[in-house]
């Protein structure tokens, strides 16, 4: 592909400066549209959504709607939301549908693999507006893995695997498929997209904005004696307020194992106290979940590894945060400059082959509902003053910390990657450098820049 001028693009020189436009001018966003939505996977539902044969949801990016829909083969397959006789969206949410879709104006059917079954006074219709792979629903790249169904609207971009490694080697160890949502909450945010993101992209943040986190006793200072009492009391205090103030992050089945842990006897050395601690509690949450038919890994493996980050991203819009046996799930979706989508999904593990109910799509809530659990409340209200104070005209640019929010700069990057016009391969090595934990990560080469 030709590269493209990218108005108010990020500087190669200078890395650690955003432009202030890029978060609310109309025309970025609308580049945003043509350039970025329209070519990259992006995380359309969770397969609890449609279990059985008939059962469909819309996806809906901007001004695109898709048809996610299990077939009676129980594949999955996607198709525009649009009646090929005259454009007539086909379904409006979700509902369930064995014998296909019909179009409520004209009544043009389509079954669930999307092909034409029926037009309506057909001898009215020239041969040439009836061809049979004319007049079926035009399919959309669709893939399933980590528990959803992910769709693509470019029919040339690579298979979903290789555009969101590592992040799914790193959540196969987790088992991500394996869970299963216990509840699903969605908010209005009046801030661009990224801004939106960007908030769960560094924590930088957290201390000054969340100060339930300050715990004493978590990490020792230096010089002053270790107490294992105190440290256990600590860590007890924190998994709780993890579990109460994200709703569920810490679940609160990993809290009650680890209130059983109390008399565990730690070490009077503090590195080999947490260790023992991590490695003691670890051991009885898959115990636990085990004893009660839950599909788990070993955690203590997966600390072996090292792959006990607390947070993984997706380009250009996924987070997954697991913690113990569960996990919270982000989900961004843009729905003008300075208006963005954000769903959480808490995610746990059931016994398998237990049913389980398709979890209700949540109404929004505002960003300062009082419903919002504390921490994200927390986040929100920071957020509509920042998208206010990047419309001060003394306000040029954002300027990042290279070694802390250099995530947030490789994310902008990226994007501008695709508003060039670079190909899928070009902009491959950059997705392996952002589908990572984004924390503490500083700015790197995504090696398709030109200085």
């Amino acid at each position: 592909m030709t590269d493209r001028q990218v108005p108010f693009a990020m500087d190669a020189d200078a890395p650690d400066r955003i432009p202030k436009e890029r978060y609310y001018d109309p025309a970025f966003f609308e580049r945003e549209a043509d350039a970025l939505w329209s070519r990259v996977w992006q995380m359309a539902c969770r397969l609890e959504e449609i279990q059985q044969p008939g059962d469909y949801v819309e996806y809906s990016i901007l001004d695109q709607s898709v048809i996610v829909v299990r077939g009676d083969d129980m594949s999955v397959r996607a198709f525009q939301n649009a009646c090929r006789h005259r454009g007539v969206r086909l379904v409006d949410g979700p509902g369930s549908s064995t014998s296909g879709f019909t179009c409520p104006f004209h009544g043009w059917c389509y079954g669930t693999d999307g092909a034409n079954t029926f037009v309506s006074r057909r001898g009215t219709f020239a041969e040439h507006n009836l061809e049979p792979a004319d007049i079926s629903l035009v399919p959309v790249q669709c893939e399933t893995w980590g528990g959803c169904a992910w769709i693509n609207l470019d029919d040339s971009a690579p298979p979903l695997r290789s555009c969101i490694e590592p992040f799914a080697s790193y959540m196969d160890t987790w088992q991500l498929d394996n869970m299963r949502a216990e509840w699903w909450y969605a908010f209005r945010l009046p801030v661009n997209w990224k801004l939106a993101e960007e908030a769960f992209m560094e924590q930088y943040h957290v201390l000054e904005t969340h100060p339930q986190l300050r715990i004493p006793g978590r990490y020792p200072m230096k010089g002053k004696a270790f107490d294992p009492k105190m440290f256990l009391e600590s860590e007890l205090h924190y998994l709780r307020v993890m579990s109460e103030g994200m709703a569920g992050m810490v679940h609160a089945n990993d809290v009650k194992v680890a209130e059983g842990l109390q008399d565990v006897e730690l070490p009077a050395d503090p590195v080999e106290a947490r260790a023992t601690w991590e490695r003691t509690l670890n051991a009885a949450v898959v115990e636990w979940h085990r004893a009660e038919g839950h599909a788990i890994p070993d955690l203590n493996e997966i600390e072996a590894k090292g792959m006990t980050e607390p947070m993984v991203y997706c380009f250009p819009h996924f987070f997954v945060l697991p913690m113990y046996s569960s996990a919270s799930s982000y989900r961004f979706r843009p729905l003008g400059p300075e208006e963005t989508l954000m769903e959480i999904w808490s995610l746990t593990r059931f016994p398998e082959g237990e049913e389980r109910s398709a979890p209700t799509p949540p109404d929004p809530w505002a960003h300062d509902d009082p419903r919002v659990p504390p921490i994200p409340t927390q986040d929100f209200s920071n957020l509509p003053r920042q998208q206010q104070g990047l419309h001060s005209k003394g306000f040029e640019y954002m300027r990042l910390s290279e070694q802390i929010e250099g995530h947030i700069s490789n994310f902008h990057r990226t994007i501008d990657g695709y508003l060039q016009g670079k190909s899928h391969a070009e902009l491959a090595h950059a997705l392996e450098e952002l589908n990572i934990n984004p924390l503490e990560r500083p700015v790197v080469d995504l090696g398709f820049e030109q200085r």
